[in-house]
């Protein structure tokens, strides 16, 4: 276990110079990078008894959860409502008051917060907005360290491959996707759905992949049963035989498809979708999915804040990537 001689050698100053930095003793006349230097390798040491010390603000903060949906819209999107639920209580835990914005609010109400999480997807626009009003911006569910903002993402790569190795080793070698589409907010930015990459590319790699396969339409139930009508006349005999479904209700809306036309699941069609909401479990067959931690997802981001306004992530941005679980029930062949 490190110790503050530890830390004193490392950083080469005193170990009284260290104890009153890590117990921040504020008569004491210290430059800004000698702290800066005592706190970065009390840090590499896990020298753990000066985070309960450290000054936390968590009790005067105040937080602002940006939404890229409208409140009426996350009532139909039970993965973004979620995650801003779990981001919430964990926030709330901290001792954060909250502001909560959706996309037709104003963002005029974060001016006057400490930090900002922004929920969803956001054009570069968008974001320049964003970090006017606050710098101390995270963003959930996109990937903005390009812009330099720090950001908590899934792990989709994973979560695509694990779903076609087990079709695979099922025998199903004939594998579709429903693939969503969709834009930010002010329509300024298009989005490639990054399940349909891995999927294309894993495919191809492996020999399987085909077009024809592979239908894209709006994240939505009717989108998902149209897209498996259309795949189900035009495909005919040549119906693969597994599909996977970028989210819930894309699969829901399939499977009634399916169901109509006497298509046996999993028998004839094997269905895995993505995400996991509660809905997933109550359809029948209830859907094999992968299970993607929500809750965790708004946890990590407000932990990303937290460590910006204890200064404690030095300026430099970074990416925290949640892992998920294929979780197996009777819409596949398992």
């Amino acid at each position: 276990m490190a110790t503050i001689k530890d830390i004193a050698e490392r950083a080469q100053v005193s170990t009284a110079t260290v104890s009153r930095v890590l117990n921040n003793d504020k008569s004491m006349s210290v430059s800004a990078e000698t702290k800066q230097r005592i706190f970065e390798v009390a840090d590499e040491l896990d020298y753990t008894k000066h985070k309960k010390q450290h000054p936390s603000k968590t009790t005067t903060n105040k937080l602002a959860i940006v939404q890229w949906y409208t409140k009426e819209e996350e009532l139909d999107d039970l993965y973004y409502y979620s995650i801003r639920v779990g981001l919430e209580k964990h926030a709330q835990e901290l001792g954060f008051d909250l502001v909560r914005i959706f996309n037709n609010d104003p963002l005029t109400d974060a001016q006057n917060v400490d930090g900002i999480i922004a929920i969803g997807k956001f054009s570069a626009s968008q974001i320049k907005s964003l970090a006017k009003l606050n710098s101390n911006l995270v963003f959930v569910d996109s990937d903005t360290l390009n812009a330099g903002y720090s950001c908590v993402c899934t792990d989709f790569q994973n979560s695509v491959t694990n779903v076609l190795d087990h079709f695979i080793k099922q025998g199903q070698t004939k594998i579709g996707m429903l693939a969503g589409e969709e834009a930010t907010s002010d329509r300024k930015l298009s989005l490639i759905d990054p399940r349909f990459s891995t999927f294309k590319h894993y495919l191809s790699e492996n020999g399987f992949y085909n077009s024809k396969y592979v239908y894209v339409g709006p994240f939505t139930t009717d989108a998902g049963y149209k897209m498996m009508k259309a795949a189900i006349n035009e495909l005919g005999a040549d119906l693969p035989q597994a599909f996977f479904a970028a989210n819930d209700a894309l699969a829901i809306g399939a499977l009634r498809a399916l169901q109509e036309a006497n298509l046996s699941v999993p028998d004839r069609v094997s269905l895995i979708s993505f995400n996991d909401t509660s809905a997933a479990k109550f359809v029948y067959p209830p859907l094999s999915a992968v299970t993607v931690y929500t809750k965790e997802m708004g946890q990590a981001a407000v932990d990303l804040l937290k460590r910006k306004l204890d200064q404690q992530d030095l300026g430099v941005p970074r990416m925290i990537k949640i892992a998920t679980k294929l979780t197996l029930r009777g819409s596949s062949l398992n």
